[in-house]
């Protein structure tokens, strides 16, 4: 391992596997429950707005993953009816948010063929946040588990941790990558971090995790699926 890279970091959720759709569906029916029990002028979009700005206050106190969104959910419907949501309504809630943590999942285009290419010359890792739980059990059910060097589930993803992640698992955040459909936990505190930051877009991005591409910086690159990926760092190291 003697080129420019050593250690190749991959976010999980909508980079390797299936998830966001998964909380649009649960979200639709979150609506759906709702809205006979909403003032009349609340329209969708509205009761969307106010699940998120729900989502953003308690991203502190639950962090992210399906149990922050389900209270999210819980509350906003509590918020929006004055307290006079009928327990059936929170009771379907709860299934739904039950429901999301049994999803079985399914890989993306060239998920397991990238890792398969890059394990033999690089250090693979993989770097997540959400619910412990669940994470644990979608890395199970995807069949990747063995394929990484090493795993982290984080509470948050910022240039902090990369710095310490990429410390511990290869030559520093200098000589390593992160491969992710976020630019603000993915691409963008990697790049500050020191690494190379490579956008996958998944087309179905949370509004919470938008940020600005860092499109002048000689680390960043987008890529349009991982199939790409491999002669992209053929071209870097």
């Amino acid at each position: 391992m003697t080129g420019k890279l050593t250690t190749i970091g991959f976010d999980a959720d909508d980079t390797l596997w299936h998830n966001e759709r998964f909380f649009r569906v649960t979200q639709d029916r979150f609506a759906e429950l709702l809205q006979d029990h909403t003032p009349m002028n609340m329209d969708g979009e509205t009761l969307a707005a106010r699940l998120l700005d729900a989502e953003k206050r308690n991203l502190g106190r639950y962090g992210y993953g399906v149990k922050g969104f389900t209270l999210s959910m819980i509350e906003t419907a509590i918020d929006v009816t004055d307290s006079n949501v009928p327990a059936s309504v929170i009771k379907e809630l709860i299934v739904a948010g039950q429901m999301m943590l049994s999803y079985p999942i399914e890989l993306l285009p060239h998920a397991r063929d990238a890792i398969e290419s890059l394990a033999d010359r690089y250090r693979i890792i993989l770097v997540t946040k959400g619910d412990l739980l669940d994470q644990e059990r979608k890395l199970a059910q995807s069949g990747l588990g063995d394929m990484f060097d090493g795993v982290e589930i984080v509470s948050e993803k910022t240039a902090t941790v990369y710095a310490d992640i990429f410390e511990r698992h290869g030559h520093g955040a200098a000589k390593g990558m992160m491969v992710g459909n976020s630019m603000r936990s993915d691409v963008v505190p990697m790049i500050q971090a020191g690494g190379w930051g490579i956008y996958v877009p998944h087309g179905i991005v949370w509004e919470v995790e938008h940020a600005e591409p860092p499109e002048d910086h000689a680390r960043y690159a987008e890529i349009s699926d991982l199939g790409e990926l491999t002669d992209l760092i053929a071209q870097i190291d």
